[in-house]
């Protein structure tokens, strides 16, 4: 019942063409895959870099950007799709903008060997995705995504700063939650993880932090970033002392990988100092008006 996982801090990179791009990325996917890790986690709008190789006129219009990268969406899930099947892992890459029913949305795509396996939208938007960029909160459906380790869910960013999606997520039978993140400041990072290591306490839970680094200076939606990577857990029976297992150096690309138990996890939620995870489950939270929607996807 244990998992190796790389988790990116992944630079937006410039690219001639969409060739050179898929060269790229399966270079990081070789380069995680080769050091054992079963699942790789890229950071949220990792693939705005792909902005890159539209006109000049695209890259400094972030709303047609939206459009153009829905476009080739089908490309780069094939892209993926491919490198999961080829390398033998599972692949939450990293998020893409896409529209659907109209809609923009903020979406990461999983991939395992046997394909495309699901996605997760996010659900609450910061205020330059609102204000300024037009992507728009997702109609309010969780993925529990099921492998033969144990069950997984992903909360992009901004969304892990709320309790209600992990809740619900570890309520179902996640006892791992993915945080794909893009920030460009100290502070902005800096919720995220404190995020991320509070739905780890509050549900007794791993969670994993990814985020983007780097300065990409020819993109106005993703120009400056801050970030590191990260895994936490709930601070309790043989576990970290203070819920961090292990953070990577900030701005520095690549992977940071690690080795997860869960049984470790079931330990603690069965007999552990706490009971943050069953007490937590007496608490009701919802989104006012919005019922939220629970799917499972088997990972073959």
């Amino acid at each position: 019942m244990s998992v190796t996982i790389a988790s990116a801090q992944y630079p937006i990179t410039e690219h001639a063409d969409f060739g050179s791009w898929a060269k790229h990325i399966e270079s990081w996917v070789a380069d995680a895959a080769g050091k054992g890790a079963d699942l790789l986690l890229f950071p949220e709008y990792g693939a705005m870099e792909l902005v890159s190789i539209f006109s000049e006129a695209i890259r400094n219009d972030i709303r047609r950007q939206v459009k153009e990268l829905n476009a080739i969406g089908s490309d780069f899930c094939q892209v993926f799709e491919k490198l999961a099947r080829k390398y033998n892992v599972i692949i939450v890459a990293p998020s893409i903008p896409v529209i659907d029913s109209g809609k923009n949305l903020n979406r990461a795509y999983v991939f395992s060997p046997a394909g495309l396996a699901g996605y997760q939208d996010k659900f609450f938007m910061t205020r330059f995705e609102n204000e300024q960029w037009g992507i728009e909160s997702a109609p309010k459906t969780l993925t529990i995504f099921e492998t033969t380790w144990g069950k997984f869910g992903i909360q992009i960013c901004y969304d892990v700063e709320f309790a209600i999606g992990s809740q619900l997520l570890c309520a179902a039978g996640a006892s791992l939650l993915l945080a794909p993140s893009c920030t460009e400041t100290i502070r902005g990072a800096t919720r995220v993880h404190v995020g991320a290591r509070a739905r780890a306490l509050e549900n007794q839970a791993y969670s994993v932090v990814s985020q983007t680094v780097g300065q990409a200076l020819w993109s106005p939606a993703v120009d400056i970033n801050y970030g590191y990577a990260a895994f936490y857990s709930t601070p309790d029976k043989d576990l970290p002392e203070q819920g961090i297992i292990s953070s990577m150096t900030p701005q520095k690309e690549g992977w940071l990988i690690q080795q997860l138990d869960f049984s470790k996890i079931n330990a603690v939620r069965e007999d552990g100092a706490v009971f943050n995870f069953k007490d937590h489950e007496r608490l009701h939270t919802t989104i006012k008006e919005e019922n939220i929607g629970i799917v499972i996807k088997k990972l073959l």
